[in-house]
């Protein structure tokens, strides 16, 4: 009876883990600031992770293929500087697109994502046509649309000036909220909490997710039990991809403007809560849950180490430790299956 008590708090442990440490970080933070547990503070966390949460689910639809998305953060940048051009206040001194009439908030929006599914089913075809390998087909492209970015940025009369002064209806998908004070909850959040969901349903209730799971366990035998594999690769690259111009528009919107260095490096943070969350590297194990969870557990460190007067070198070294003994658990039940 022991033995089967022992075993099933050690089979809930395994199971819920990272929300264990989510919840440690948060305790052993808040002993040494009290002040750090306050809504104040979890709302602000909850704000910088939404767009880091959308970046993290189109990852995890590449990681759980056993591929690897490097062009993630480019793609943010790039969706960041398209939305915002065509998105600034009429009477602003400095617009990109001087001569460009007031547009409804959604299409430049719609136009961002459709940019960002381009880039991702450019990145499909490349892996799944041309058989390139995903770390090298996403570097070529990574570098690729941060050139094709910089490009549109220096166009005159912007010439590589920060776009600022965005419309107001647009700022406010990014810091605006239902109700008032600190108990309300921004637009922001409900968006990512959205994505999530839909994200979910995708990966536990449709045929791409059942094949999506399929190609990363073992890909010959997904093409073996007849899955259009190339296809089905092209379609999770380019929803990755919307996911990513999603997350630069929201971006845009709640930082109040972009400049092309925006992402830089998003896509190393969103891989790293992936497999901090339970995505294995290897393919073909991976909930959202657990996504959300590391996410939620990198924010704690960025946030809450700066709270209390932790040095960004040491975040770093923290942040890179636990990539580590994360990525060696995966490997280490990865060797015990085989």
């Amino acid at each position: 009876m022991e033995a089967t008590k022992g075993s099933r708090a050690k089979s809930i442990f395994s199971q819920n883990a990272i929300w264990i440490v989510l919840i440690l970080l948060i305790a052993a933070i808040t002993i040494m600031d009290t002040n750090f547990l306050s809504v104040t503070t979890f709302r602000d966390m909850l704000i910088q992770s939404s767009t880091r949460l959308i970046i993290a689910l189109g990852a995890a639809f590449i990681l759980i293929t056993a591929g690897t998305d490097l062009s993630a953060g480019r793609v943010v940048g790039l969706t960041a500087v398209v939305s915002a051009s065509m998105l600034q206040s009429s009477d602003y001194a400095n617009k990109f697109f001087p001569d460009l009439p007031h547009l409804p908030l959604i299409l430049p929006i719609v136009i961002a994502i459709v940019v960002g599914l381009i880039v991702g089913l450019i990145n499909g075809i490349i892996v799944a046509k041309f058989n390139v390998p995903p770390f090298i087909a996403t570097l070529g492209t990574m570098v690729a649309v941060y050139g094709a970015n910089s490009l549109y940025f220096d166009m005159p009369p912007n010439q590589s000036q920060p776009i600022g002064g965005l419309r107001k209806d647009f700022s406010e998908l990014g810091i605006g909220s239902i109700g008032s004070g600190d108990w309300s909850l921004p637009y922001i959040v409900l968006i990512a909490i959205f994505v999530a969901f839909i994200v979910w349903v995708v990966f536990n209730k449709t045929t791409l997710g059942k094949n999506m799971y399929a190609i990363g366990g073992n890909i010959q035998a997904a093409h073996v039990s007849g899955i259009n594999v190339a296809k089905c690769l092209m379609w999770i690259y380019g929803i990755a991809g919307a996911l990513y111009g999603l997350a630069g528009v929201l971006e845009a919107a709640r930082t109040g403007g972009a400049t092309n260095n925006y992402g830089n490096m998003y896509e190393l943070d969103a891989i790293a809560a992936c497999v901090v969350g339970g995505v294995s590297t290897t393919g073909g194990v991976g909930r959202v849950k657990g996504v959300v969870a590391g996410v939620l557990i990198f924010t704690v460190i960025n946030y809450g180490l700066t709270y209390i007067g932790i040095s960004p070198y040491w975040q770093l070294i923290i942040k890179g430790a636990i990539i580590v003994v994360a990525v060696a658990f995966d490997i280490r039940k990865y060797v015990a299956k085989k």
